[in-house]
């Protein structure tokens, strides 16, 4: 949580350095030399937006909560869902008497008035039910005064906010009142949350928090819990949840915030992993929510426009069920110049009309819009519950693309110029598309700008991106898609293998004509290889490679040509042989939330000892690294490492281990790697 008008300073990380971008936009800006080339590919289908998408949060210290003209701005930038009593507060609120004991509550900010907003909005509630200094039967009888007494529907409850920051970790700020501040006892007390709220009302969804992965406390293992705390909470608290909530600030300048959404990805993956290993039977039934994001620099500017759409796209085509902006309203905070405008420094994406402490420096009148509000405004525009997001890239960094399938056939197109001082030129190439001869829909947020202009102009290949800018372009179809058949179900994998995986799905639907075949694509960037057809609904994938990661997406043919659109992802990951002639045991140890202790033990399977040896790897992403190392001469070129033997430990003995020890660090989320290579054999992993 970030309170109204202070930040609690809370990002332990050593974070992906990303170039910074300095200076003030000139009064026009230049045109950078080489065009950057843009791929969408409709074949490369991914998460559908859901009903939930688009969220903003509420606090009870905001005044204007409850006003019509609040509500109404919400429903105009398109918000889906409203999450209350307000971050931290929500660890101290106890909603029967409306009060915060060490907090401020503003009047008319009670439960009834903020669901009265809600519905005015147009949105669904997200409720943070009161863990740090509530009980199990507090948290009940909010449930059944809102669905049961006051017939809200309200289905989204939280228990607690951000209480790893209870102190467990070193670092306080979050209210507790319990003797035992372990992961171990929250997810203990989520197990009675749960359970109680769900005895007044089975059909509500519950949820428990995490920590982004690659952010502090990531990692760390503290006190007597069995390991960090994601693993600790979904470990207990698994079979109970319905979901899981995690907060992203990723700090830094503006140029390192835009940066960071490439985290998601494998911030996404990982939590997924942790489900799936961690939380029980069925684990894939757990949603996840990115219920408070903002960044450090630019906060009322445009930086704040341009990562509010870049990493809402980011997060909803990775399958997260809800992204929302801390905060409505917020406060004024340090005053500074972005790219030639004023900067608040306010959380808030709508002015709270405050003036610094010495009256020099007032806000905008109340209400007024922030670049952050009409960020959220475009992406009303661009995704639209129902769509599916398709894969999509760039060549250029300061570049980044999305896109989505409307399911009238139409294609949308969201375009983020992240250079502060130069337009850039795209061209357009579209996989499995053909847009009509017709202009795009062309809507545009420049830099200082106090909306978003639209028209139609141009073509559906090239744009001029004006520096700081987004651009989407809605586009028309060429031809028809009547009749085409339906898209298969939701593939799973199975038989999974370091080399093999068998992909099975839902039959699809025909169109107009008979069902041919089904196609199996495999995403590679924004571009799909074919890794084969069949008449049936089931295909072994053979000659991949081990320990690497796999998103496909199966498209339907029939007779008459026609394709469907993508199956939605599965993504799976290839490990390492069963059976070799090395073994190569992995560990790490003592997280500090940014490093490590890590180790590798080689085992020598074979019958005939090893003089001399090599083993390489390759980190999964792009922020991971060996700083030393010991036992062993270890050298990192890119991702890929690659470690030797000192003099005493050149062979290994038949049926014989040698280990050796290293310091890792990462920036970002930590992926570890599940593929080893020992003098050119893959080897087994222990």
């Amino acid at each position: 949580m970030r309170t109204p008008k202070t930040r609690a300073a809370l990002l332990a990380g050593l974070l992906l350095a990303a170039s910074a971008l300095t200076g003030v936009n000139p009064p026009t800006a230049s045109a950078a030399a080489d065009p950057v080339t843009v791929t969408v590919n409709t074949r490369a289908g991914l998460a559908t937006v859901p009903d939930t998408a688009l969220g903003v949060n509420h606090a009870i210290w905001d005044s204007n909560l409850g006003t019509a003209e609040t509500s109404d701005l919400l429903r105009d930038a398109g918000v889906q869902m409203m999450r209350y009593p307000g971050g931290s507060y929500a660890d101290i609120y106890h909603w029967k008497d409306h009060t915060a004991p060490g907090g401020y509550v503003a009047p008319g900010t009670d439960f009834d008035t903020f669901m009265a907003a809600v519905r005015r909005a147009g949105a669904q509630p997200m409720i943070i039910a009161n863990y740090g200094t509530g009980t199990p039967a507090e948290a009940a009888d909010w449930v059944r005064y809102a669905n049961v007494t006051k017939g809200y529907g309200a289905r989204y409850w939280t228990v607690g906010n951000e209480n790893y920051g209870n102190g467990h970790y070193g670092s306080a700020w979050e209210a507790d009142d319990h003797p035992d501040k372990s992961a171990t006892q929250y997810a203990r007390l989520v197990v009675e949350y749960a359970d109680a709220m769900k005895a007044v009302d089975p059909s509500i969804k519950v949820g428990a928090v995490l920590t982004m992965p690659g952010n502090w406390p990531d990692g760390i293992t503290a006190g007597s819990d069995p390991g960090p705390w994601n693993q600790t909470v979904l470990s207990i608290a698994g079979p109970k949840i319905d979901f899981v909530d995690v907060h992203w600030y990723p700090g830094g300048t503006a140029a390192e915030s835009l940066a960071r959404v490439n985290h998601l990805p494998d911030a996404t993956y990982l939590l997924r992993q942790q489900l799936a290993r961690y939380a029980g039977a069925n684990s894939e039934r757990i949603g996840i929510s990115f219920t408070e994001l903002n960044v450090d620099a630019g906060r009322t500017t445009q930086p704040a426009a341009l990562f509010l759409a870049d990493v809402y796209s980011g997060l909803l085509e990775s399958g997260v069920f809800t992204a929302q902006w801390w905060n409505v309203h917020n406060g004024m905070g340090a005053v500074t110049q972005v790219a030639g405008q004023t900067d608040y420094g306010d959380f808030g994406m709508l002015s709270s009309g405050a003036c610094t402490e010495d009256g020099s420096v007032c806000q905008p009148p109340l209400n007024t819009p922030f670049a952050p509000y009409h960020g959220l405004s475009m992406m009303k525009l661009f995704a639209k519950t129902g769509d599916q997001f398709v894969r999509a890239g760039t060549d250029e960094p300061l570049v980044t693309a999305h896109a989505v399938r409307r399911r009238n056939g139409d294609l949308a197109v969201l375009l983020v110029n992240k250079d502060p001082d130069n337009d850039h030129q795209v061209t357009i190439d579209y996989a499995g598309f053909t847009p009509s001869a017709g202009a795009p829909t062309v809507s545009t947020l420049t830099n200082g700008a106090t909306g978003i202009v639209t028209s139609q102009s141009g073509s559906a290949t090239s744009r001029t991106l004006p520096a700081y800018s987004l651009t989407t372009l809605v586009l028309r179809a060429a031809g028809t898609t009547a009749g085409r058949p339906t898209a298969p179900g939701q593939p799973t994998a199975s038989g999974v293998t370091d080399r093999a995986a068998t992909i099975t799905w839902p039959a699809a639907t025909p169109g107009g004509s008979p069902i041919a075949k089904y196609e199996v694509h495999r995403q590679n960037g924004a571009v799909s290889e074919q890794l084969g057809e069949t008449t049936t609904t089931s295909f072994t994938v053979d000659n991949l490679l081990p320990g690497s990661r796999y998103t496909v997406n199966v498209l339907t043919r029939d007779t008459a040509g026609r394709v469907s659109w993508a199956s939605p992802p599965l993504t799976f990951a290839t490990g390492s042989p069963a059976v070799s002639t090395c073994t190569v045991r992995f560990t790490t140890s003592n997280d500090w939330g940014n490093g490590y202790i890590g180790g590798v033990e080689i085992i020598n399977n074979g019958s005939s000892p090893i003089n001399g040896w090599t083993l390489t790897w390759t980190w999964p992403t792009g922020w991971q690294q060996v700083s030393s190392g010991w036992s062993a001469t270890w050298e990192q070129v890119g991702a890929a490492v690659r470690v030797t033997p000192t003099t005493d430990n050149r062979q290994i003995a038949a049926g014989g281990t040698v280990s050796a020890g290293f310091v890792g660090a990462y920036g970002g989320p930590n992926v570890l790697p599940t593929a080893f290579t020992l003098n050119g054999t893959v080897c087994a992993t222990g």
